[in-house]
């Protein structure tokens, strides 16, 4: 993660689990990157080949990654797939076009641009235990990015941290629930237990999307300014 971050991606302790779909009024709230959860003792589980995220085990997204069209509240239609790492232009111009209220919250500090390790970070996910999907649509005849969800677990595979954001002309249309209940439904086809975000206590959005997915909210015991959502999956 940039050095203008709280926090880093590949971080290998966070304090608790859970985990933030999507909500049906916040659309999506924008937060910041996943990082790998609190160390464990054995190494991650293989994924279970005959669920959702069977064809996600290789260290890239496979030819039969799993990819979906989704329809929104306002009836566009939306592209997802597994984030690669050709992505990267498109993730720079997602991030470049967040509002700089929306790269506070999703970054949990301050950044003008996105570095190319950042960008690398974000889009070159070992598939094997982290998960990344991305949602395109085709605008202005060009592809854009409009929304990422991503989850990073930690050693043995069970507890994952997740994030979601969304293009803040894109919110309150069922993106970002869309995005996040794909997330859930690969980390459970995974065997993992329980997922956490780690937010802006300020971030209504992502007070809305937890709360509209069942996830528990505790203040972050370690930060005044931030809480901690949780939601079990198993």
């Amino acid at each position: 993660m940039a050095s203008s971050t709280k926090r880093s991606v590949g971080r290998t302790t966070p304090r608790r689990s859970g985990s933030a779909p999507a909500t049906p009024a916040s659309g999506a709230a924008a937060t910041k990157p996943a990082r790998s959860a609190k160390s464990g003792t054995q190494k991650p589980r293989a994924a279970d080949r005959s669920g959702r995220g069977g064809a996600l085990v290789q260290s890239g997204p496979s030819r039969d990654a799993p990819q979906w069209t989704e329809t929104l509240l306002d009836g566009t239609r939306v592209f997802i797939r597994p984030i690669r790492k050709e992505d990267a232009t498109l993730e720079r111009t997602f991030i470049r076009r967040l509002s700089p209220e929306s790269r506070r919250l999703r970054f949990l500090g301050q950044m003008s641009e996105p570095s190319d390790l950042l960008l690398k970070a974000l889009t070159e996910i070992d598939y094997r235990r982290d998960v990344a999907f991305i949602a395109l649509v085709h605008r202005d005849g060009e592809k854009q990015e409009i929304g990422v969800a991503r989850y990073g677990t930690n050693e043995d595979g069970t507890v994952c941290e997740c994030a979601v954001t969304v293009a803040d002309e894109w919110r309150k249309r069922g993106l970002g629930v869309a995005l996040m209940r794909h997330l859930i439904d690969v980390a459970r086809s995974r065997g993992v237990r329980s997922m956490f975000s780690i937010d802006e206590a300020d971030n209504g959005g992502m007070r809305d999307l937890a709360k509209f997915l069942g996830f528990r909210r505790a203040r972050d015991p370690d930060d005044a300014t931030q809480v901690i959502h949780t939601l079990t999956l198993q």
